[in-house]
């Protein structure tokens, strides 16, 4: 039977309920990498993100009047789909390229070839994560996150992007940190409604993180780090992280991740969503409302997901928001916030699947503020990542090779 688990809590935090379903899933063996919710807000964001004149879905939309309908095809392990403001969609191939589709396709020649200093024979490992500074259109500044041929993990910045390609000659690095093993090297980025970089970084691998990183504060695996790229050389740490004053590494934000491949914003609210892909029993989303604080513990490896992993659970983590065994699947893929007008029974639904399996599953907050979780497609896909364009039509990617759009079926 499906064991499908979630919080459903008040905004305000307090007891768990969980909702089960059952249905079939698939299960496609591949390492890539419920009750309560975080501490009401005690931060301001520095930035408030516009609210939306579409309301808010309060229920789950009935699926079967919608498809994936394909975009493009032909691309080499597409991991990442990010937009710059405008109608190019900018696709991340793991070998080490980043493509460009607009209105004439898929263009030939790439927007950025870095494969020769790129490593992607690992299957967690290669050109992970791309995202966009929010000024790119002034500055063109764009920001990658790879693996080398050391192993290493790489966050890099190059310029030059207002152009039809980028110089690789123009990379600054503006992080290096070492990887043990060639697994859970987490790869997502993301620029937050407060302006700063937001890095996602796995445990470092290996099976139940031996070495304790991700409870360890002297180390940048198993976190979530937080660094301002426009106030130093290569970047600052902004001043409220929980630790820019000592006991840890200033650029860690949150920790006790495994492996947080994805993580999104709410473009609307600023909430944010991570999905932590999990050991053998349990693939979690983990979620920090809008103006919580630093230092949020999301418990691994003291927990994997809802149960113990090992030791005795210490006080104060945050529990997930919502989570599936594997049953379903095996490797949960972080998705978006659906924000596309053209969808409005979507408005505010948090989309996101598994590689495994291809399930996905929607997340939304109803009237009361309780939040429920429901399967809504059940797909073919080995689901690397979600994205979404400027006009905030959100996409899915094929390891295939494959781009699809969430459309009204026909």
């Amino acid at each position: 039977m499906r064991r499908l688990l979630i919080a459903s809590i008040p905004l305000l935090f307090a007891c768990a309920l969980f909702d089960s379903a059952g249905a079939p899933a698939t299960s496609v063996s591949r390492p890539p990498g419920s009750p309560t919710l975080a501490p009401e807000p005690t931060q301001p964001l520095v930035s408030t993100p516009s609210p939306s004149p579409i309301p808010d879905a309060t229920a789950l939309p009935d699926p079967a009047g919608f498809q994936w309908a394909p975009v493009t095809g032909g691309l080499q392990s597409p991991v990442d789909l990010q937009n710059a403001g405008d109608e190019r969609l900018f696709i991340v191939e793991q070998r080490g390229m980043i493509r460009v589709f607009d209105e004439a396709g898929l263009r030939d020649e790439p927007f950025l070839d870095i494969r020769d200093r790129v490593f992607d024979e690992g299957n967690e490992q290669g050109l992970l994560g791309l995202a966009f500074h929010p000024s790119f259109a002034d500055n063109g500044s764009l920001y990658v996150n790879y693996t080398t041929g050391d192993g290493d993990t790489v966050i890099a910045r190059f310029t030059g992007g207002e152009g039809p390609a980028v110089d690789p000659a123009t990379e600054t690095i503006l992080l290096t940190y070492d990887q043990p093993y060639p697994n859970h090297n987490g790869g997502g980025m993301a620029f937050g409604p407060d302006g700063m970089l937001y890095i996602g970084s796995g445990d470092g691998g290996a099976a139940g993180d031996p070495e304790e990183r991700a409870q360890n504060l002297d180390t940048l695996l198993g976190k979530l780090l937080r660094i301002d790229v426009d106030g130093g050389d290569p970047y600052s740490i902004p001043a409220d992280n929980p630790f820019a004053a000592g006991g840890g590494r200033p650029e860690i934000w949150a920790y006790g991740l495994r492996n947080p491949w994805r993580f999104a914003f709410d473009p609307e609210t600023g909430d944010l969503f991570i999905a932590d892909v999990g050991q053998n029993q349990w693939e979690e989303i983990d979620f920090l409302p809008a103006g919580s604080p630093g230092g949020a513990n999301f418990g691994w490896d003291f927990r994997e997901g809802f149960e113990l992993f090992e030791g005795l659970t210490p006080p104060g983590l945050v529990d997930p928001l919502a989570g599936y065994s594997h049953s379903e699947g095996c490797s949960v893929t972080g998705g978006v916030v659906v924000r596309d007008p053209a969808l409005p029974e979507w408005n505010g639904v948090y989309l996101y699947g598994d590689f495994c399996s291809g399930l996905m599953w929607g997340l939304v907050r109803d009237a009361t503020n309780v939040w429920h979780n429901g399967v809504l497609f059940d797909t073919a896909f080995q689901i690397t990542s979600f994205g979404v364009g400027h006009d905030g039509r959100v996409y899915v990617l094929d390891r295939g090779g494959g781009v699809y759009r969430l459309e009204r079926s026909e």
